[in-house]
């Protein structure tokens, strides 16, 4: 199936789409922070530059797009139908670099956590995803 927009309207409708400040992050920075939790926004200097980052407890979060970021059996992450082998390579560079990011991130002793946009969607399993969240994040951790 061919595209139905030009080159430019679609490059012009890609631009649309946000990296940050999505209506999933924000509704989970105001679920943590009503939670008591205090983060720094994706701070420079770490791999990845994480969603949100909990210097005291050393934990990083990312809320992931369930079809950018390949939820497995979420309904979301669908692939399309034009263009297959195009799209199918960019997801598996995504969460190739999504592992990459994150195994750096545990090497240096971060704690990694990762929501899903599905978990954000009501504000019943956003309040839910937040508590379960917040008490993973204070709950300490001994490395031994």
């Amino acid at each position: 199936m061919a595209d139905f927009l030009s080159p430019a309207e679609r490059s012009a409708r890609m631009a649309l789409i946000r990296s940050n400040d999505t209506s999933p992050e924000v509704t989970l920075r105001r679920a943590l922070h009503r939670l008591g939790l205090r983060y720094v926004l994706r701070r420079k200097g770490l791999p990845g530059k994480p969603d949100l980052v909990f210097p005291k407890h050393r934990a990083v979060v990312f809320v992931h797009g369930c079809f950018w970021h390949r939820h497995e059996g979420c309904k979301v992450a669908s692939t399309p139908k034009s263009n297959t082998q195009f799209w199918k390579e960019k997801f598996d560079r995504n969460v190739a670099r999504d592992a990459r990011v994150q195994d750096e991130l545990r090497a240096q002793g971060w704690r990694v956590f990762v929501i899903w946009e599905c978990d954000l969607q009501s504000k019943a399993r956003a309040n839910s995803a937040a508590e379960t969240l917040a008490a993973d994040i204070r709950r300490e951790t001994t490395i031994m």
